[in-house]
């Protein structure tokens, strides 16, 4: 059904609302991420963004659930787009790479403040269960076509992620220089390389 021209509009106003928040809390953390601030930068009034938002929490967690959302579309369309297991791989684990150096700021606030907005282990897998299910599917169909050693194709789509998860939180204490290209690299062989059968003898 086509939108009226209000909900048009408030929904323009919401996005710049999210797109606001994320600055501000990049720039301040969430802490020091005031409303004031992030009505001022959306251009609103702070009372506008209360008809939106009913406080800095809420807000925090609309923003990383829509860009969660936008990362998991992404990492769908690419991993479906590629060709190879080896290939969908390094799909899933670049885009989740790039996602985390262009959002750095945001990712290490989310760590962070984990425990003061109730963030879960559940609300991750929620969030990457369907991206992570599209990786197990091709797994499973590498293993059928014997193209890979017989392994839990699910348990592996699950470790693929926290590997990559790992590295991304490596990234924002500094603790890996290489680019996100390089890094992908490196986790799509160190799988690859547990993943491919062995030569025969």
């Amino acid at each position: 059904m086509k939108k009226t021209k209000q909900e048009i509009v408030a929904d323009y106003r919401r996005s710049a609302i999210l797109d606001a928040a994320r600055t501000v809390f990049a720039r301040r953390g969430f802490a020091g991420g005031i409303l004031d601030e992030i009505a001022q930068e959306a251009g609103i009034a702070k009372g506008t963004l209360y008809l939106y938002f009913k406080g800095k929490e809420e807000l925090y967690k609309a923003v990383l659930d829509h860009d969660m959302r936008t990362l998991r579309q992404s990492t769908l369309n690419r991993v479906d787009a590629a060709a190879t297991l080896r290939e969908k791989i390094a799909a899933f684990t670049l885009v989740r790479l790039q996602n985390g150096d262009a959002r750095r700021e945001f990712f290490r606030i989310m760590d962070q403040e984990q425990q003061n907005l109730t963030m879960t282990r559940t609300q991750y897998s929620d969030w990457v269960r369907e991206p992570v299910e599209h990786l197990a599917a091709a797994i499973a169909e590498a293993v059928s076509r014997g193209e890979i050693r017989d392994v839990p194709a699910e348990k592996v789509a699950w470790n693929i992620a926290d590997i990559t998860r790992g590295a991304i939180q490596r990234r924002l204490m500094g603790r890996s220089s290489g680019t996100v290209e390089e890094e992908s690299d490196y986790l799509t062989g160190f799988v690859w390389a547990a993943l491919e059968k062995s030569p025969a003898p």
